[in-house]
């Protein structure tokens, strides 16, 4: 088996990473239901791949998420540093007395969970998972939990539905969430190196990666638009020396707080400088990095069908999270050869073949574009201009429409899709409508690697209400809107086909340019306003020149002309 261990570094990161770890787990629980959808009791995807058994120490058996997860100290909210399933252990009392004198304690109140952990803690102690008082029972409606959510998330465990392993949740001792504004590149550094956090956080990941049979790659997923991201650069330089032939398949992710204007031209000039750093650094640790977050979700195509509010990280999270399920699934599908189980499942591929087939004609560290259709339509579809290659809408930043890339590669992932009307379409019907598709595109890519699964997106109670009133219980697209309902959730929408892309293109060139120029214009130029700030941040002006051409080049690899030069030399 091909394990990926997953890490989370920073509060939106997390956020999506919640989301991610909610639609395993209530893939679990569905494969195990004998009344569920056959599309989910047969999913023919291997979850051994993020998961690992382990034991509590009262012998109960664990299945939890082979994941590091890094935040400030206090982000947990109700939840134990050491997870739900291992008891905290409270250390021995000491017969040494080193002190005389009067001591006072002071304790901070634990914080209360909300409606929808109450319940999960209630129907966990009723089959048995925990031992010890809890809350009086009473019945939460799931109505009064869906509202709670909507109105009350302020952490990301607030609707984690997943148990964790104590390995897993690190938070970073000294570095409150309101203690200051953690919001540069520079104020992240040494933050990594501080004290034994490095060493600590690196003893974590290898607890997971040594227990594995062959590592696969890593699942990165960082929240970039602060200082998280300078840590996750020192991370990922460790990680590159320590497990050097391990792909690393980095999402740099962004929540909806990071597109705020800034107030002073002092504040643009960090946060543009900010951008170019993180990118430029980031990118030289890993194989693949994918930039993602929209500065309006809520008015992209992306949320044709959804509606989202910007301001809450819930929301938006959802759609990220739900997009890096789809692109995730080939690493965990079971192989089959000509069988009749192959018409369920097509496509499995590992971390490194994603790599290899994206840098084709010897694009290096390549940055990716991430599209969704969410939900994705049927592949005869009524509904105008609504093709399931159509419908894949980007989620990164700043990047061209309608580009000519000759060159360019894409791995589509397209789950649950129905043919028509309810009926879930085959391995077949995808490849079939796919190809002709490409066949009467004005252009088409170089490649194109498909993966289809028959097993739609399950929508776990804890999913925000960010469906519209033309989604269907199923997730179909409905040929007229519900009447009454603006936002529908998990309530009234229990699974949803998706379809998600990654592709190597040259429309990423102008979010490259955009940190290029930014990188130029106040760091590198004569006389740059920016230049003082990179030195406080620790960058000398060799190390500013060499970030940009490291740039330049990688925009130069996505040029035509480039290739021609590469070629007669």
């Amino acid at each position: 088996m091909k394990e990926i261990v997953t890490l989370q570094v920073g509060g939106f990161a997390n956020f999506v990473g919640s989301h991610f770890w909610n639609f395993q787990d209530e893939l679990l629980g569905l494969a195990a239901d004998p009344h569920a959808d056959q599309a989910f009791r047969n999913q023919h995807i291997n979850m051994d791949v993020l998961y690992r058994t382990g034991e509590t120490q009262r012998g109960n058996v664990s299945y939890t998420p082979r994941l590091v997860s890094v935040d400030f100290q206090g982000s947990l909210g109700s939840m134990s540093s050491r997870g739900t399933l291992y008891s905290e252990s409270s250390p021995a009392e000491s017969d040494v007395l080193t002190w005389t004198g009067n001591v006072s304690t002071y304790a901070s109140e634990p914080r209360k969970k909300n409606l929808f952990l109450q319940r999960l803690y209630e129907e966990e102690q009723e089959n048995g998972v925990h031992d010890g008082d809890g809350f009086s029972h009473r019945e939460i409606d799931d109505k009064d939990v869906i509202e709670s959510l909507e109105n009350g998330v302020e952490y990301w465990t607030d609707f984690s539905k997943v148990h964790y392993h104590p390995q897993s949740l690190y938070e970073l001792s000294g570095l409150w969430m309101d203690a200051q504004k953690f919001d540069n590149y520079g104020i992240g550094r040494d933050v990594f190196s501080g004290g034994l956090k490095g060493e600590e956080i690196g003893e974590r990941l290898r607890f997971f990666v040594e227990e594995c049979d062959h590592v696969q790659g890593f699942q990165f997923i960082v929240d970039d638009s602060g200082g998280f991201s300078a840590l996750a650069a020192d991370f990922l330089e460790n990680i590159a020396d320590e497990y050097t032939n391990t792909p690393v398949l980095l999402y740099s992710v962004r929540g909806p707080g990071s597109h705020v204007n800034p107030r002073s031209r002092k504040q643009t000039v960090s946060r543009d400088l900010h951008d170019a750093v993180s990118f430029s650094k980031l990118s030289s640790f890993c194989k693949l990095i994918v930039p993602i977050g929209l500065p309006f979700l809520s008015t992209s195509k992306a949320a044709t069908y959804l509606n989202i509010k910007d301001e809450k990280p819930y929301h938006c999270s959802a759609v990220y999270a739900a997009t890096l399920h789809a692109i995730s699934l080939p690493f965990r599908m079971e192989q089959f050869g000509p069988t009749a189980a192959s018409r369920d499942i097509s496509g499995s591929m590992d971390v490194n073949e994603l790599v290899q087939m994206l840098a084709a004609q010897a694009r290096e560290n390549i940055v990716a574009i991430m599209d969704v259709a969410m939900p994705a339509p049927s592949l005869t579809g009524t509904q105008a201009n609504q093709t399931l290659l159509g419908s894949l809408q980007p989620l990164t930043p700043d990047i061209s429409e309608d580009v000519e890339d000759f060159q360019a590669v894409e791995s589509i992932t397209a789950h649950g899709t129905f043919s028509s009307g309810l009926s879930r379409a085959s391995v077949a019907e995808v490849n079939d409508m796919v190809e002709e598709a490409y066949k009467q595109a004005t252009s088409r890519p170089m490649f194109c690697h498909l993966s289809m699964a028959q097993c739609p997106l399950p929508i776990p109670l804890p999913f925000p209400s960010i469906f519209g009133n033309l989604v269907g219980h199923q997730g179909e697209l409905l040929g007229s809107p519900i009447t009454g309902f603006s936002s529908r959730g998990s309530f009234d929408v229990h699974s949803i086909p998706m379809a998600a892309r990654l592709r190597s293109s040259s429309a990423v060139l102008p979010y490259l340019e955009n940190r290029l120029g930014k990188l130029r214009r106040y760091g590198v130029e004569r006389g740059a306003p920016g230049a003082q700030l990179l030195r406080s941040w620790g960058f000398g002006q060799d190390e500013v020149e060499d970030m940009g051409e490291m740039l330049s080049k990688k925009m130069a690899a996505l040029k035509p002309d480039s290739l021609v030069s590469s070629d007669s030399d």
